[in-house]
């Protein structure tokens, strides 16, 4: 009885590893903040790039091709930002929201796909402000979203719950602003959003408030926004720091 329990258990284990392998074993997820450059992998196992296509899908639109057999496409609306690494690897540089998504790296021989697809899940953090004008007086209410953009097939809320991810607000010295402090109000109308609103004091010159992303204990990227006073003006930007 024991054998065949031993049994069972050996070919469930199997079975799960043939299912696990049929449903994306290649699938690679990459963090990055607007403004940064980023490199997909392809995990191309041929000597040049000729044979490579890559494609890209959201949930806004239909799958585009970006690269054809090594030729990069035209009139797309990022084509100017696009390149082939040597490594058949897809570069995309100064990143905005819109580019999130997944992006499909397939090589073909002779019409025929060599291999198994690669894809490349791009989730975009991204950082935006109440105030449209770079100079706010001092004094004002300002408001700060930090949003992620993700497509994973299911819902941004769906997936980031399920994989333990979080967004937080924190100061220059790393540490998290919660509600608990008077100054700041932060809000999360959904997982994949949060909000950091704060009256804006001369004291803030140079002063930083970040949004990270993490996983577990581990920063996936952030995303930071600097204050510069100047006599009685703020002047503001939105800046990404890298990891």
């Amino acid at each position: 009885m024991a054998d065949k329990c031993h049994l069972c258990l050996l070919g469930l284990i199997i079975l799960s590893s043939l299912l696990t392998g049929t449903s994306g074993v290649n699938d690679t997820h990459m963090f990055i903040s607007s403004g940064e450059n980023v490199r997909l992998p392809c995990n191309n196992h041929l000597h040049d790039c000729k044979s490579t296509t890559w494609n890209y899908n959201n949930n806004n639109s239909a799958s585009v091709e970006l690269i054809g057999l090594g030729i990069k496409k035209k009139n797309t609306d990022r084509d100017e930002r696009l390149s082939l690494g040597s490594d058949c690897s897809l570069i995309i540089t100064n990143i905005i929201k819109e580019d999130y998504g997944f992006y499909t790296c397939r090589q073909y021989v002779n019409d025929k796909q060599q291999g198994t697809d690669a894809r490349v899940y791009l989730h975009v953090l991204h950082v935006s402000s109440s105030s449209s004008q770079t100079e706010i007086s001092a004094g004002s209410s300002v408001t700060l979203y930090c949003q992620l953009f993700s497509y994973t097939g299911v819902s941004c809320d769906d997936w980031i719950r399920s994989e333990g991810i979080q967004l937080f607000w924190v100061n220059q010295a790393g540490v998290n602003l919660t509600k608990s402090d008077s100054r700041y109000q932060i809000s999360a109308p959904g997982h994949c959003i949060i909000t950091l609103t704060t009256t804006l004091l001369n004291e803030d010159d140079s002063r930083e408030w970040r949004c990270n992303i993490t996983q577990g204990d581990q920063v996936k990227t952030s995303v930071t926004y600097t204050v510069k006073i100047t006599g009685e003006k703020t002047i503001s930007s939105i800046s990404f720091r890298p990891l």
